[in-house]
């Protein structure tokens, strides 16, 4: 179930931003599939992969998100996007700091949102008609999620063509894109500190929720 708050926190993105560009890049795409049926086939894909799994990622976090990086290594475009969050200080890093931001951001993005990859409800997403042009090197997919109280956010999925086929780079929710989002954070941060110190605190958290999923998976075992 999908409910209505803040972007922030407890969020409309927590609850979609996994499912939309982790869960929904699930799928490899031909390079001749169109960008809606990308993420409608991926989107069903899914359904199936969570509906049929869900207990068990539940209670174990280390095959939750063993999950995630089967279906979203592959299909998500890491570096695309860690290019378009840093912005200006992509072009000052050097390629260490670039390898170590990608890593370290998907990561810490893993940690935050791996929940919102059981919230998912094919039920409530649904498709807009595609009016983009699909010969374009980058296009978007509109959807339509229907949340708890009934009302309806719009979730879009920003797509990139590669010779393998299309990947996810970006999503936007309610108008407000994670790009632009997490763009705007860390320019904050960076130029309070520096590049390397949002690596290391990346690292940190990352660090952390590796030990959260060590210790849930302790728990599910100790029950059994």
């Amino acid at each position: 179930m999908m409910r209505r708050t803040m972007l922030n926190g407890d969020s409309v993105v927590k609850k979609l931003i996994l499912a939309a560009v982790f869960g929904l890049a699930s799928l490899g795409a031909a390079a001749q599939q169109s960008p809606d049926e990308f993420i409608r086939e991926a989107a069903e894909l899914l359904d199936e992969a969570v509906s049929e799994r869900k207990e068990e990622l539940t209670s174990d976090r280390q095959a939750l998100y063993k999950l995630i990086d089967e279906i979203l290594l592959p299909r998500f475009d890491q570096r695309y996007a860690a290019q378009l969050v840093l912005g200006r200080h992509w072009r000052t890093a050097s390629e260490e700091q670039r390898t170590q931001f990608i890593e370290t951001f998907y990561r810490s993005l893993l940690r935050q949102y791996s929940d919102g990859l059981l919230e998912f409800d094919l039920g409530q997403l649904q498709f807009r008609p595609y009016r983009g042009d699909p010969t374009k090197d980058r296009t978007v997919v509109r959807t339509i999620v229907t949340l708890d109280d009934g009302t309806e956010a719009p979730v879009d999925y920003g797509l990139i063509r590669h010779d393998s086929g299309w990947k996810v780079f970006d999503v936007t929710i309610e108008g407000i894109s994670y790009v632009r989002n997490f763009r705007a954070e860390f320019n904050s941060e960076i130029q309070a500190t520096s590049l390397d110190a949002v690596i290391k605190r990346l690292q940190r958290e990352a660090g952390q929720g590796a030990d959260d999923a060590k210790v849930a998976s302790d728990e599910a075992n100790a029950q059994e």
